[in-house]
């Protein structure tokens, strides 16, 4: 009955995008996400680089979360409609998530898909490749979907990365672009928010700050809970979390700094750097702080969605399942740095030029600028 539903309603977007198709292409670029409501540091600086290059070429930003509630997903279809629009009569569509009108639809020639993945790589396995576990996506639903179907490019930030973009997005290696995301520019600028948090919380200036970025998961509430037992009982360190947007666990104040911080921004602050699952540690690992993978879990962890990246073997001095082992290497600054390098060239590579300056010039050949 479910796929039924959904044959249908494709039968309904074809329809009404039939007409649509009929409409001048321009000189247009649309962004689309269902992660997020408003621009994130990828998109802003991209557009930003795009409008210095082609101040000319317009750039429409569709950005809408889908909510819980039958009348927020009612509404989220009409939304669509207005998705239909900007995919008919733009050159180029930019997407950071799986987005339905892309995927369900056949479009124009001269329209060219870019998916340009949320994230700046992928330690867990997901898409394609989780089908069949736990937490991956049901697969019937998903084919019938046509999830992550009409991709022209995906964007990788290394070829190791781009192995697992391509079984997870289930694309022809041909379709996989090296190069880097916009954020590696904004994480690499030497530019630090340190003036303005430390006055902000003037407590945490002889401090070291240990910052925490956990992966979205039932049990991340458990996980945290043994990292603060054990920073609660060390007066020269404090623990800052910073959770996934998804989860629902709760965070005491006390570690949460004051003033309207991003991860990124957090992770330009902090002296060591806490992680599990997450695909931040890509990032993270681009600051070449001391960078911890704390995995209790990991078991239970690769029963329910399984990995791309085994931390084990990439950094195996880095990697702890007990809390107290891993607070007391940090306190014996006992870290191996050749592990962290060896990891950030092989999953972010280096590139001559700026992320923004790569992307935008490859976006430009394709409108023909």
């Amino acid at each position: 009955m479910k796929i039924f539903a959904i044959s249908l309603f494709k039968l309904v977007l074809k329809i009404i995008y039939s007409p649509l198709k009929l409409l001048k292409t321009k000189n247009q670029i649309v962004y689309l996400s269902r992660q997020r409501n408003q621009k994130d540091i990828d998109i802003e600086l991209l557009e930003k680089a795009i409008s210095q290059k082609s101040p000319e070429t317009k750039q429409v930003f569709r950005l809408k979360m889908i909510d819980d509630g039958i009348s927020s997903k009612i509404k989220y279809l009409f939304y669509i409609v207005g998705d239909m629009y900007y995919l008919a009569t733009s050159r180029v569509a930019i997407l950071d998530t799986y987005s339905i009108p892309v995927s369900c639809l056949k479009h124009k020639k001269d329209l060219t898909v870019i998916q340009m993945w949320h994230a700046l790589g992928a330690i867990k396995k997901f898409g394609y490749q989780a089908f069949g576990t736990k937490e991956g996506r049901d697969e019937k639903t998903s084919r019938a979907l046509c999830m992550h179907k009409n991709y022209d490019y995906v964007l990788a930030p290394s070829a190791a990365t781009g192995v697992f973009y391509k079984e997870a997005f289930n694309v022809d290696a041909s379709k996989i672009k090296i190069c880097p995301m916009p954020r590696v520019d904004y994480i690499t600028d030497s530019k630090s928010p340190a003036e303005r948090f430390f006055k902000l919380n003037p407590g945490l200036g002889d401090k070291k700050l240990v910052l925490y970025l956990p992966t979205f998961r039932k049990r991340d509430a458990y996980v945290c809970q043994q990292l603060k037992n054990e920073f609660d009982n060390l007066q020269d360190y404090q623990l800052l979390i910073s959770k996934h947007p998804l989860s629902e666990m709760s965070v005491e104040e006390k570690y949460l700094p004051n003033g309207n911080f991003n991860s990124f921004e957090l992770m330009k602050l902090a002296d060591i750097i806490i992680t599990d699952y997450s695909a931040c540690a890509f990032e993270a690992s681009l600051l070449m702080k001391p960078l911890y993978f704390f995995v209790p879990d990991f078991d239970e962890y690769m029963g329910d969605r399984g990995i791309n990246v085994d931390v084990r073997q990439e950094m195996p001095n880095e990697v702890y399942f007990e809390a107290d082992k891993l607070v007391d290497s940090i306190k014996n600054n006992n870290y191996c740095f050749d592990e962290l390098y060896s990891f950030k060239n092989k999953y972010v590579e280096n590139f001559s030029s700026s992320a923004c300056e790569i992307i935008s010039t490859f976006i430009m050949k394709i409108l023909g600028e």
